[in-house]
Formats: structure tokens, sequence, C-alpha cells
């Protein structure tokens, strides 16, 4: 595989963005922002026209091509401003695990309409004591006769409100070690015993988190994905496409802030020169676009080392362009916030509100801290630190 794009995928982009364009940032994504609004009609149509499962496969309805197309899709949202949180989640995480692990049955029931978009399954790790230790998950399953019982809570998990079903991250009761030894679980959302309170986050964003509470959730046999004590291996066919298409959002918003800064500067005339034209202006917004490509190589270099089954090349490509997605994402908002001036604060413009939305990146769904602690350990050789 290579990431020189085949005209197929150059084809995919161009469709991509012409969504992208009708549904754009100022007209449609930051006005329902502002609502609190998810952005329906646009996950909607993304579905019909196959974007959404790009990366699933063909007998499940799916495009039947692979991690990189999704990002492809993602970037290109994104870079008009309306990027699709839950494409990070619903077909990249969960998608992958049930096509990777699930039963037929599950495959038949979720990936057909994870890929049409018609159903939205969320996922569940993070918890409020564990934060990004996911060793001290307390989350049990333990068996009575053919079911499970399900037990805990989570906290800052994406667009409940909009999902049939959350795919838990547990632990089988008798694993008590202290490892990690994941068991996944398909939870509907109308179960009883299953409770959602939505988190007051102090972002403009379309979508929501919230904390969950599994309140002895019973589950039957076939709602268990994969193996009851999985290998970590099984987690992270997930978590990795996570941070990939988590990198991608964030390429393709500095895409969009890059793209708001070089009009501005082209049209604003200060002394009858657009202020382009003054390199305090230009050269910071030509450091953005350097750093916004190396972040996009690294993207699509994990993408590249997934969709070939490198899975460990992967991890260590999806963390780095993660980190790097973020860091760049930051500086094109605060740099086109910069280039606008006065004008760069206010609603009209929008790139105030988008900035928070960028932060996010630097913390989920994996913190810097956290990279930078694997690539100390993983890459470099060092002794760990935690």
């Amino acid at each position: 595989m290579s990431f020189i794009e085949t005209e197929e995928q150059k084809g995919l982009r161009t469709s991509v963005s012409s969504l992208g364009k009708r549904y754009n940032y100022i007209d449609y994504v930051l006005p329902r922002a502002r609502r609190g609004e998810p952005l329906t009609e646009l996950w909607n149509e993304a579905g019909k026209l196959g974007f959404l499962g790009v990366n699933l496969p063909e007998e499940y309805g799916g495009g039947g091509a692979g991690i990189y197309e999704l990002a492809l899709v993602q970037e290109e949202l994104a870079a008009h401003g309306a990027g699709l949180l839950l494409v990070v989640v619903s077909p990249a995480i969960c998608g992958t695990i049930i096509g990777k692990y699930g039963t037929e049955d599950q495959k038949q029931t979720w990936l057909t309409a994870l890929a049409d978009g018609s159903k939205i399954m969320a996922f569940g790790i993070t918890e409020p004591d564990a934060g990004s230790n996911s060793h001290q998950i307390t989350t049990t399953a333990r068996r009575d006769g053919g079911d499970w019982i399900v037990k805990g809570s989570k906290i800052y998990i994406s667009g409940v409100d909009q999902a049939d079903a959350v795919l838990i991250v547990a632990r089988t009761e008798d694993s008590k070690t202290g490892k990690l030894k994941p068991a996944l679980f398909i939870v509907p959302t109308d179960s009883e015993g299953f409770h959602k309170t939505r988190m007051e986050m102090d972002i403009i964003e379309p979508d929501h988190q919230f904390t969950l509470f599994l309140d002895d959730v019973r589950l039957p046999a076939e709602a268990l994905v994969g193996e009851a004590d999985a290998a970590l291996m099984q987690l992270f066919a997930g978590l990795n496409p996570e941070r990939i298409l988590g990198a991608a959002m964030a390429v393709g918003m500095g895409r969009y802030a890059l793209d708001a800064a070089v009009k501005y500067a082209n049209e604003r005339t200060v002394w009858k020169t657009p202020i382009g034209a003054h390199q305090g202006i230009a050269h910071p917004l030509a450091q953005v676009k350097i750093e916004l490509e190396l972040a996009k190589l690294m993207m699509q270099k994990a993408a590249v080392l997934y969709d070939s089954g490198d899975d460990f090349g992967a991890a260590e490509a999806a963390n780095m362009a993660k980190y790097a997605a973020a860091e760049a994402s930051i500086k094109a908002l605060d740099q086109a916030i910069q280039t606008h001036g006065g004008a760069g604060l206010t609603e009209e413009y929008g790139l105030a509100a988008m900035l928070g939305a960028a932060r996010i990146a630097r913390v989920a769904p994996v913190s810097r801290e956290m990279i930078l602690n694997f690539v100390s350990q993983h890459s470099l050789g060092l002794p760990r630190s935690y």
C-alpha cells in the first residue's frame, strides 16, 4: 500500500469535499453547535452516500476499503468545519472491532446498520477513577446462567444520546491481578439499569458527553464481542483507528482555519496592500501549512500500516500522528484568529468557537502526555515512567 493516492481515493476526496461544502461550518455546523443540536442531516446523507461505512466489509454493506479511506472522509469533512465526532467512534472503533471479532449475527445486525449510518454505536472505556490507566478499569461483568451482568460507571462518553448501543469495556469479575483483560459488550442504550447523565462542557460542540451508570445491566450471551478474557490486541484493534481518525479530524480542522486565514489575508487591505504580503502575516501561515502537512503524512503512514496489518507499527505512527495533528491544529486556529485581528473573535467568523473544539485533541482520545510516555518507552527504549 502507498499514501500516493489512487484516482479512486482522489475521487472520494472530491465527493466528500462537495458534501462538506453543502454542510459547511458557518451555515450549518456552527448554528447547530450553538444550539447543542447534533449534525443529523449531515450524518444521514454521509451514510446514504456510503462515506460512513467506507472501511467496513462489502458483504455487510460497507465500502470494503480501509481506515485510510475513512480518515480521508473525516479529514475532508473537517476541512469544511464539518467533522463528525461519531465517525471516530461508530465505524472506526466499534465497526472495526465487530468486523474483526464479532459473531456472524453481530456483523449482520450491526455492521450493516453502522455502514449506512442508520444505527450509531458509542464506545465506553474511560472511567472516573481510572482515567488514562485502562488497567484500573473497575466495570465488571459476571456470568449469571447464560447471561452477563454488567456493573460499573463510565465518563466522557460521546454521543450516547444519539446512539442505539454502547460498546462497553469491562473486566471479567475474576480478573483480580490488575492486568487488563478487557471484555467487550454491546449494551443497548434502552437496557434496564443503563443510566446516562449529560455532562455540562464549556465548549461549543454539536455532540454531547455523558457519564454512564450500569446498575446490574443484564445482557444475553450474544452481547459479548470476542473472548471473555480478550488480549490487549482485541481492544487496540479499535483504539489505533480512533487515534488515526482523531488525527484526521484535527488535520482537517487545521486546514479549515488556514484556508480562512489565507482568504482573509488576501482580502484585507491596509495601506493599499493585502496584509498577506507582509512577512509577519505570511511566514506564520506558511509554517502552519508545513506543520499540517507533516502531521497529515504521519496520519497517512499510520493508516497504511494499520490497513496492511502492522499493528505495532501502526500504534507508534497513530500516536505520533495524533500528537502532531493536535499541535498543528491548535496552532493553525490560533494563527487564523491572529490574522483576522479583532474579527477573529467575532461570531461572524466563528474561529474562536472552534478553538475550544480543537483543544480537545490534546486531551482525547489519549492525552499528549500519555503519547509521550508511549514514545519514550516503545520508540526510544527508555524505562517506563508510570
